[in-house]
């Protein structure tokens, strides 16, 4: 037994021997493994930066213009806004389910916030569900039933959207709220404009411009359609009492009463 024991001693002191000497090469040789790592760690991380700037280069516009907006949402989350800027941009990519994302988010913060109502109805559009976007368009346009200026500005978001019979569906009802308002009736003939039916585009403007004749905006639209208009100019003895009034200080004013 003790020889036994004497022999398994002397096989493990040899082990231990190779084992050192294993371990004294390995380390001889480190200098030669770890300068090529480090060479090949060093380009790798020079490929990186390069292939960064490179990336960072050629950025196209909208891609820097989303980059900025999502910036503006990390120092504001609650903006309508650039949650709708992004909806279209992502919904022009025909990323829907972002596009969507977006667009609500921005009607929880503004629930008639005009151009993601617009938007949305557009994106449905775009994406072929043209059910859907008929019944948004149908409840966007049912907020806005009771005001004139809402259906407006409601009507003015589809047609930036390029939505036209939904716009068109807006002043409509805008008229049937206030059919003398020189503003529908201004937005009316603008709208007809854009159409190039002139016929219809002087009949609103003229309208408009009946109701109110001082607006050299109309009134230039109506001179390039050929109908020749006259701004009124208020009568000279208005024109000084006018003068009198807006020169005269409120301590004459005192006076005058007193006396």
């Amino acid at each position: 037994m003790r020889g036994q024991k004497a022999k398994r001693r002397a096989v493990g002191r040899r082990w231990r021997v190779v084992e050192f000497y294993d371990l004294s090469v390995f380390v001889s040789h480190l200098p030669s493994i770890i300068v090529p790592l480090c060479c090949v760690l060093l380009m790798c991380m020079s490929v990186g930066c390069e292939s960064q700037e490179a990336s960072e280069s050629t950025l196209t516009p909208a891609q820097e213009t989303k980059a900025d907006l999502l910036e503006q949402l990390d120092e504001k989350f609650e903006n309508p806004d650039v949650h709708c800027k992004l909806g279209q941009l992502y919904g022009g990519e025909g990323r829907f389910t972002k596009a969507e994302y977006h667009l609500k988010t921005a009607l929880e913060f503004d629930p008639v916030h005009r151009p993601s109502q617009a938007a949305m109805v557009k994106m449905f559009v775009d994406s072929g569900d043209k059910t859907k976007a008929q019944l948004y368009a149908d409840t966007y346009m049912k907020q806005a039933s009771g005001s004139a200026t809402e259906s407006l500005g409601l009507g003015q978001a589809f047609q930036e959207q390029g939505l036209d019979e939904y716009a068109l569906a807006c002043y409509r009802q805008a008229m049937a709220l206030r059919p003398n308002s020189p503003d529908v009736n201004k937005q009316m003939g603008y709208y007809y404009l854009s159409k190039q039916d002139n016929a219809r585009a002087q009949e609103y403007l003229s309208r408009s411009f009946q109701a109110n004749p001082n607006q050299p905006d109309v009134a230039r639209e109506l001179g390039r359609l050929g109908v020749v208009v006259e701004i009124p100019r208020l009568p000279e003895s208005s024109s000084r009492e006018s003068k009198r009034s807006s020169d005269e200080t409120p301590a004459d004013s005192a006076k005058a009463k007193a006396g």
